[in-house]
């Protein structure tokens, strides 16, 4: 067979495919009628997860999982948006890591909203302006983000998905390396890149600036002044990519929490955040971790913070395996709250186990 016939073939089967994904379109529109009817949610995790691991188990090839997992996403856009576009919120400008990651996970076909802080995002999506948003939580070089964390203290926002993405940092600048006399990015960046960058400037001065996107975008404006940032950046800023992938682990991997005013419905494979400040007395924090032995629960996560209010005084963020509405982890929270001053579910949600 020719490859014009074979290519005649693949329009033949196009063709089958936009009739199909249109008849599935209407679909949506009726399932947004209903949704709208019963005022609920646009976006649910715990369907996005049952649709995709249906995918996944269907595929037999010889597309890869990952493919049909990002064909997927933009459909489920597709359909946020005949129901009613979302709006997200995440750390601008355009470019950022927050940006890629939401794009990722969102698609094409919402609305974002690119904010200046991390406390922003926060505040856009307690007051209802955006529907959802994207906010770093962890790297694996370089630990917790403290303004997250911060963040979760006094909002009454909820946690309902998570997305692991690979991040790959780069030297941006229009002059050549031995010229550059500042550096701008992240705090977490420049930790995610202390011996590198330890290693190449010996005169050079990091600036903290909010996100990577911003350092891209004041570096281009000035001289002599190079960003970390991504490659995405460098292009929509009008920067050279001097060095690539320059942080000090390979693989780097940086943890989003999708934030909103409700969680997830249980799937069955979840996890659960919590919030707390242990009472002042010896022990305390053992005694609450102990719950968790008890009824075996498999922690992956914890960090402190100091709390604002009194010194001395941590907060403590818990992330671990199952949901909210589980019988043992109805038991854990009752037996951890009588050691505790206070303890906040900060959402349950599926488990992520793939990057996008």
């Amino acid at each position: 067979m020719s490859i014009e016939e074979l290519r005649k073939q693949i329009d033949k089967v196009d063709s089958r495919l936009v009739e199909l994904l249109n008849e599935r379109a209407r679909i949506v529109i009726e399932i947004g009628k209903l949704k709208s009817k019963n005022a609920g949610p646009i976006y649910s995790p715990a369907r996005e997860k049952k649709v995709l691991d249906k995918i996944a188990k269907a595929n037999k090839g010889p597309l890869p999982d990952k493919t049909l997992t990002a064909i997927w996403r933009e459909l489920m856009s597709g359909s946020f948006f005949l129901e009613r576009p979302l709006r997200i919120a995440y750390l601008g400008p355009q470019g950022s890591f927050s940006h890629t990651a939401a794009m990722l996970k969102f698609g094409q076909s919402v609305e974002y909203e690119a904010v200046t802080d991390i406390r922003s995002i926060f505040d856009e999506v307690s007051k209802a302006h955006s529907d959802l948003g994207v906010v770093p939580i962890e790297n694996s070089a370089g630990g917790g983000v403290g303004e997250t964390l911060d963040a979760f203290i006094d909002s009454d926002v909820l946690i309902c998905a998570e997305v692991y993405m690979a991040i790959h940092h780069n030297l941006l600048a229009n002059c050549l390396l031995e010229e550059i006399e500042k550096v701008y990015s992240k705090p977490e960046i420049f930790a995610q890149c202390h011996g590198w960058l330890s290693s190449t400037f010996k005169e050079a001065k990091t600036v903290s600036v909010a996100s990577s996107a911003r350092a891209a975008q004041m570096a281009a404006e000035e001289k002599a002044a190079a960003a970390i940032g991504s490659k995405v950046a460098a292009e929509l800023y009008g920067l050279k990519v001097i060095c690539e992938n320059i942080e000090d682990i390979a693989n780097n991997v940086t943890r989003f929490l999708v934030i909103s005013k409700i969680d997830a419905k249980p799937t069955g494979d979840d996890k659960t955040a919590l919030l707390f400040s242990t009472a002042h007395k010896a022990g305390a924090l053992v005694d609450v971790l102990d719950a968790f032995r008890k009824y075996g629960l498999n922690l992956t996560n914890i960090e402190s913070r100091p709390g604002r209010k009194r010194e001395w005084e941590y907060y403590f963020f818990v992330d671990f395996i199952g949901h909210k509405d589980d019988e043992n982890v109805k038991k854990v929270l009752d037996e951890a709250r009588r050691h505790c001053l206070q303890l906040s579910v900060l959402g349950s949600f599926p488990r992520c186990t793939s990057m996008l």
